[in-house]
């Protein structure tokens, strides 16, 4: 049968084809990936060294949480056990400037948004980057991953803005600005970390975020 020979040839020769099609399609995809993680790494180290900061002004950040019991329970316990640490480490942390508490140093005595629940955490750091550094690539992690053991959902919890350097934000000023948050999405009057207001009305995303330290 004649035709056979030249009838498989090209079969075999079509088939090779196809195999280096899929070798070459397959090199393209593990050197993309490699490129994309390498950019993801750049990308985080950006994030991590970064700071970018507003002349003449500090970054005010509000953050609240709503405990499941009351602060004096057993469930809170071990929280309560861990809160003089990490607010030692936010002290000591680069770029921090001030933290709200009672003359006692008694953080847990803040109260706000009419609930005795509601725990109240309200800072000024010198820049966005400053404050991230410390909510994100620190031992305050290990808190946050446990949120929740000790705290109930309630949606937006976060608000940052700008102060003027020298300027101390109060309660009600922090639970107007979250209030608006919740109301018109970020805005410069009050952002996130994501979606924030870095100079004039400009608004820039960080999507960076959560990269590992």
């Amino acid at each position: 049968m004649p035709g056979r020979p030249v009838a498989l040839a090209a079969h075999l020769e079509t088939r090779a084809e196809g195999i280096e099609m899929f070798v070459a399609s397959t090199k393209r995809d593990r050197r993309a990936a490699r490129w994309s993680e390498s950019m993801g790494r750049i990308r985080c180290l950006r994030a991590s060294t970064s700071h970018v900061v507003r002349p003449g002004f500090h970054i005010a950040q509000l953050n609240i949480a709503l405990a499941r019991a009351p602060i004096d329970s057993d469930l809170l316990s071990e929280f309560v056990a861990l809160l003089d640490s990490i607010n030692a480490l936010a002290d000591g942390a680069p770029g921090f400037v001030w933290r709200l508490q009672p003359e006692d140093g008694n953080s847990l005595a803040v109260r706000g948004f009419d609930n005795d629940r509601m725990i109240v955490n309200l800072s000024v750091w010198e820049s966005i980057d400053h404050l991230a550094t410390f909510v994100y690539r620190s031992a305050h992690t290990g808190v946050m991953r446990r949120r929740r053991e000790w705290f109930d959902r309630i949606g937006v919890h976060v608000a940052l803005w700008w102060v003027p350097a020298g300027d101390l934000p109060t309660v009600a000023e922090a639970e107007e600005r979250l209030a608006h948050l919740q109301a018109h999405g970020p805005t410069l009057y009050a952002f996130t970390f994501k979606r924030r207001f870095l100079s004039g009305d400009r608004l820039e995303i960080d999507e960076e975020l959560g990269c590992p330290a």
